[in-house]
C-alpha cells in the first residue's frame, strides 16, 4: 500500500497565464515541501499538456511523485509517476491496463456508492470530495462535509484523499475526520512555497 503525504498539491494549469509561471509555482511548491503534485489541464491540447508534464518532471526530479490528471496515455509519454481518473473518465481498470501494475493510480468520488465501487479496483487511493464548497470546478458535485469524509473511511481502508474547499483554517478538521491527505488547489496559488510550508506545519 502507497503511503501519501498529507498535502496533495493540485497544480491546475487553468489558474497560470503561462508555462513559465505554472513552473515557478511548482518550484516553490517543491521548495515549501510539497512531495505529491498532480498536474490538471482541463483545457489544453495533448501536445501542450504532454510538453508541461515533461517539463514538470525534469524540473522536479525525483524530489516530487507527479500524478497526471485524466490522462494515463500522457502520463506514460511523460514518464510520471501516476494518473489519477474522475468518474467520466477512462474506468480504473481501463486505467490499469495503460498504465500497468507499478505507477500509482487515483480515483475520484463523491459518495458512499462511488466511493464503494472504487474500492473494489486497483485503485491505490481514493479521493472524496467536494469537502467544502469550491471555486475550483465549473460544475462541482453536491458538498459532502465533514461527515462525508467520516463515511467515507468506514468504506475503504485504501488510503483517502479529501478534495474541495480545503485550506489552512479547516484542513485539520478533515484529517481528524479521517483523510490521510488533504487536496489543495486554490489555498496555494498564492505565495506557493509559504502556503506549503504552512499546511505542512499544520498537518504534521
Amino acid at each position: 500500500m502507497i503511503t501519501l503525504s498529507p498535502l496533495y498539491a493540485i497544480l491546475d494549469a487553468a489558474l497560470y497565464p503561462n508555462s513559465d509561471a505554472l513552473m515557478a509555482t511548482a518550484q516553490e511548491l517543491a521548495a515549501g515541501g510539497v512531495t505529491l503534485l498532480q498536474y490538471r489541464d482541463k483545457s489544453g491540447n495533448a501536445r501542450q499538456m504532454l510538453e508541461q508534464a515533461r517539463e514538470l518532471k525534469r524540473r522536479l526530479a525525483n524530489a516530487v511523485t507527479i500524478i497526471m490528471n485524466d490522462r494515463a496515455d500522457l502520463c506514460l509519454a511523460a514518464e510520471l509517476d501516476g494518473v489519477h481518473i474522475g468518474q467520466d473518465d477512462l474506468s480504473a481498470e481501463g486505467a490499469r491496463k495503460v498504465i500497468g501494475a507499478g505507477l500509482w493510480l487515483g480515483v475520484s468520488t463523491h459518495d458512499a456508492q462511488q466511493l464503494s465501487q472504487a474500492d473494489k479496483t486497483s485503485a491505490d487511493y481514493i479521493a472524496i470530495g467536494p469537502v467544502f464548497s469550491t471555486v475550483s470546478k465549473a460544475n462541482p458535485d453536491p458538498v459532502v462535509g465533514l461527515d462525508g469524509v467520516r463515511q467515507a473511511r468506514t468504506l475503504t481502508r485504501k488510503p483517502l484523499v479529501a478534495i474541495g474547499g480545503i485550506t489552512r483554517a479547516n484542513c485539520l478538521s478533515v484529517i481528524e475526520a479521517g483523510a490521510d491527505s488533504v487536496a489543495v488547489i486554490s489555498d496555494l496559488v498564492t505565495a506557493p512555497r509559504k502556503s506549503a510550508e504552512e499546511f505542512l506545519r499544520l498537518l504534521r
